[in-house]
């Protein structure tokens, strides 16, 4: 035994010498002239804080809306989807990180052999011979070249990737939640200008039918009047149809059967976090699927270190020992013990081209992988230009909107009061009234897309997981 035990020492000491001699490399993040030219502004940002760094906690103020994002957050289905693929990620993980530790096994068994009494052995053993053994085995492979270390670390990458995927639907879906609950009380806002409209629109008829019998109108402006009432009160089928699948899109978001939804008004909705881009590496740790995107690669780069080290020799050792005996109450003793040891390097050599065809696979995927991180990042960029663009354009044009609704209204009041007096045309009220509701209800989509802008651009820079 102490033979054995100084044998295996040697060949211990002899992989710990090996194992710094290790071919596996280090993942280094390339360098990515992407990242200098990614947001398309005037005013390149220097600031390295991004709106993103803001929580959906302090960034959203409506306290329905953020009982509904924290719902959405325990309840949606695609959340514990991706929930699950971390665990799964994380098993795969553990197992990386167990490389290292030796595979150790028992067994028990009784072997009863019945043998030809014309045979070597037959006569000896009266025809039949039995045998029970309880043995344990070892076998430990020393990581020489890094192989084990780059599998580790590639199972590492892995379950980082899912946890990145995580945070990336839990974006995805603060952001669908935040837009879906602005388009809702947009149509209740609309949906209040209609029914104003339907009000004013019936007592017009009311009054042009006056007109009509003292004879300052014809049937042709009654008619039209009736058509424009109706028009709106089409309008108002068709909203309350919308806020009611809204709302359905709503609670299906949030993972529970279709209910009302509780909810403020539009005029009651602010953001709290002022627009900052930070720098463009800042998409490298805010903004979920560039993270992903980046562990898919190091993941296929340490990959490519394990098939490497497959052109190598690998340093096992080998070790089982127990009970023999052929008697079953002979087991235990001490002259049915036995013990073997083996250690050896085995060095592939014609493989059927097996182990190159797959380092070059493994290459190939690492360089898919690097031009999917790239355009990952590229596409971020272009998201967040978008997004910044359609805010500054959304806000410029709201002033606009507020100025040429309240010319558009002054105009329907004049042109029904210059009415009443004969002084106009039945077709000027017209025209001033459908103008008067369009600017209106174009007033409040102008509103939703500033809301909806600020929540773009806060998804695209990677905000909401936090």
């Amino acid at each position: 035994m102490n033979a054995i035990l100084n044998k295996s020492l040697i060949v211990v000491v002899m992989a710990t010498t090996l194992q710094s001699c290790f071919v596996a490399k280090d993942y280094v993040r390339p360098e990515l002239e992407e990242t200098e030219h990614l947001y398309r502004t005037d005013n390149l940002p220097q600031d390295s804080l991004s709106m993103a760094d803001v929580s959906w906690k302090d960034m959203f103020t409506d306290t329905y809306l953020k009982q509904y994002i924290e719902e959405g957050l325990q309840h949606n289905l695609d959340i514990r989807v991706a929930l699950q693929q971390m665990a799964a990620a994380e098993a795969y993980m553990k197992q990386g990180k167990a490389g290292y530790l030796p595979s150790i096994g028992i067994g028990a068994t009784a072997t009863h052999q019945e043998l030809a009494k014309n045979s070597q052995f037959g006569a000896f053993f009266d025809g039949s011979l039995q045998q029970f053994e309880l043995t344990g085995n070892l076998s430990w492979e020393a990581d020489i070249w890094g192989k084990i270390r780059s599998t580790k670390r590639a199972g590492e990458a892995s379950y980082l990737q899912s946890v990145a995927a995580h945070q990336a639907v839990k974006t995805q879906l603060v952001s669908a939640i935040a837009s879906t609950y602005y388009q809702l009380v947009a149509l209740d806002a609309q949906l209040d200008i209609t029914k104003k409209t339907i009000a004013t629109r019936d007592s017009s008829v009311v009054t042009i039918k006056a007109l009509k019998d003292a004879g300052n109108v014809t049937q042709v402006a009654v008619d039209q009047n009736i058509a424009q009432y109706n028009n709106a009160k089409a309008l108002k089928v068709e909203l309350e149809a919308a806020i009611f699948k809204t709302e359905n899109t709503l609670n299906l978001l949030l993972g529970r059967p279709a209910v009302a939804i509780e909810r403020s008004t539009l005029d009651g909705q602010q953001l709290n976090a002022e627009v900052k881009l930070g720098v463009p590496t800042t998409l490298l740790r805010n903004r979920p699927d560039v993270m992903a995107a980046e562990y898919g690669l190091i993941n296929a780069f340490e990959m490519t270190n394990v098939t490497r080290s497959q052109f190598y020799p690998s340093l096992t050792l080998t070790a089982n020992g127990g009970f023999q005996s052929l008697e079953l109450d002979e087991l235990l003793s001490a002259n049915s013990l036995f013990a073997n040891i083996v250690g050896g390097l085995t060095q592939p050599i014609f493989n059927k081209r097996a182990i190159k065809t797959q380092h070059e696979v493994a290459q190939a995927q690492q360089e898919q992988a690097l031009l999917s991180f790239k355009k990952t990042l590229l596409t971020a960029g272009n998201e967040v230009s978008n997004a910044l663009f359609d805010y500054k354009a959304e806000t410029e044009k709201f002033e606009y909107r507020e100025k040429e609704v309240e010319a558009l209204r002054k105009a329907e009041a004049n042109s029904e009061e210059l009415l009443k007096n004969g002084y106009a045309n039945y077709l000027d009220l017209l025209t001033a009234r459908q103008s008067a509701l369009s600017a209106e209800l174009n007033m409040i989509n102008n509103k939703l897309n500033q809301l909806l802008s600020i929540v773009n651009l806060y998804e695209a820079l990677g905000g909401g997981w936090q």
